[in-house]
């Protein structure tokens, strides 16, 4: 799990990035094509063309973060592609990271066996 701070505000990069973008790539594209500033602490989750792979961008006061996840099975819910971002809640941003649907989450598999 990423270590946020629970006051941190995520954003979710709508649309498709190409995820061959490293920490200043990613910077530079929020701060032009996002409008904002990549150093405020807010974080930057961005979603590659696949569906299975996310690029997170962060920064903690100190210095810039990147993290990478890649889901083995299934894909990650994202938003329609409106060149903007969403601002989604923490609780939400773990609910994506699992690869719940972080819009209606739901579990959807329940243990057979107790024991």
């Amino acid at each position: 799990m990423i270590p946020v701070a629970s006051d941190v505000r995520v954003w979710l990069a709508g649309g498709v990035t190409d995820m061959r973008c490293g920490m200043n790539s990613l910077a530079l594209k929020v701060q032009q094509g996002l409008g904002r500033d990549p150093h405020a602490g807010d974080l930057y989750v961005f979603r590659g063309r696949s569906g299975t792979l996310l690029k997170c961008l962060w920064h903690d006061g100190v210095g810039m973060s990147l993290y990478v996840k890649r889901l083995e099975r299934g894909r990650f819910i994202w938003p329609a592609p409106s060149g903007g971002c969403v601002a989604i809640s923490g609780p939400q941003f773990a609910y994506l990271l699992h690869g719940i649907d972080w819009r209606n989450p739901q579990h959807t598999a329940r243990p057979a066996l107790a024991g």
